[in-house]
């Protein structure tokens, strides 16, 4: 063989070894940077761009997609523990034209945190007033969908600022009582009663407990390598002191029941929805906004647990567009009529 060829061949095979091998020790050896590169390589493809937005002091993170036009920007917002891009598989399926929002709760990822902030839902819808008056999303009235924490926060934000407001999802929302009690709800109960918060099941520190969450969470069974389980569970152990710190504010007297105590002054276009087999907060939730909502639209979907939009998210972007164009048509038809 010609020594030219020979080089090129072995250049070649260098040049295709050399990620394969970055790839596998990041695998093998750092799996939260593989995790965490990930995230950032799905944003570039799906064209989210990664903003930071200040109210005084205070750093908010956030990352978006399109600008305002003549249909509502969407604003959402994530559940206990997590991040912004939760948010990626969903995003995937709605239009690229549509302005998106997605921003990191407050102490979440690239949002401040502060000892000193008040981490209620009460203190959490503030924050997130600011930010909308920051990046001056409220200019016209804007679609607000959470999930879990998010939605309790959602809730309460839809019931305190009326006027930005144009339309509501929830989905899987925290801040209600429940008419069936869970098996999740009774174990924290438990877990209160003995004071052992170093057992709370949504705040893993070991592989096995996050294989323990995902089941907990998900009806759908993925099958997680254990390097990933490990990379889950490094991102977030530093963070476990804050996440116990705030779990135990938003399970409190002051947070549990928001969304309950303000569902009443909730006037937007209302769309509920759950998992039918949800473990964490159980589907019974839908009933209680049902029933205190005017004319809110429930969807329970099928074999799918807390994490809706994980488990179903094609489906989740389907059921916001269509609810979207629903109540576009319908104030149409007022102005018209």
């Amino acid at each position: 063989m010609d020594l030219d060829v020979l080089n090129m061949f072995v250049i070649a095979g260098g040049t295709l070894a050399i990620p394969i091998l970055a790839f596998v020790a990041s695998f093998l050896l750092w799996p939260s940077a593989l995790i965490k590169f990930y995230y950032w390589y799905w944003r570039r493809a799906l064209g989210m761009q990664v903003r930071y937005a200040n109210y005084d002091d205070y750093q908010f993170c956030y990352s978006y997609r399109g600008r305002p036009g003549h249909r509502p920007s969407i604003l959402m917002l994530h559940g206990f523990s997590a991040h912004k891009d939760m948010w990626l598989s969903v995003a995937k399926f709605l239009p690229k034209n549509l302005h998106l929002v997605c921003v990191d709760m407050p102490g979440h990822e690239g949002t401040t945190r502060s000892s000193l902030d008040d981490y209620s839902i009460y203190g959490q819808v503030k924050r997130i007033h600011q930010f909308v008056e920051c990046i001056k999303l409220n200019r016209k009235p804007f679609h607000l969908v959470g999930t879990s924490m998010g939605g309790n926060v959602a809730g309460v934000y839809a019931a305190q600022y009326p006027a930005e407001i144009c339309s509501l999802s929830l989905v899987c929302p925290a801040g209600l009582q429940y008419p069936t009690d869970n098996q999740f709800l009774k174990d924290l109960r438990e877990l209160k009663e003995s004071e052992r918060i170093d057992r709370i099941p949504l705040i893993p520190s070991t592989p096995e407990e996050m294989a323990d969450m995902l089941k907990l969470c998900s009806y759908v069974r993925f099958k997680v390598p254990q390097q990933i389980l490990q990379g889950l569970v490094d991102v977030r152990i530093p963070h476990n002191d804050f996440y116990r710190k705030l779990f135990l504010e938003i399970a409190g007297e002051k947070s549990r029941s928001c969304l309950q105590e303000n569902m009443n002054k909730i006037k937007a276009p209302t769309q509920v929805i759950w998992g039918k087999q949800d473990q964490v907060l159980d589907v019974s939730g839908v009933d209680v906004l049902g029933k205190s909502i005017p004319d809110c639209q429930v969807h329970i979907l099928e074999n799918c647990g807390h994490s809706v939009v994980v488990e179903r998210p094609r489906k989740t972007a389907k059921l916001i567009l269509e609810f979207l164009a629903l109540v576009h048509n319908t104030e149409n038809n007022k102005k018209l009529a």
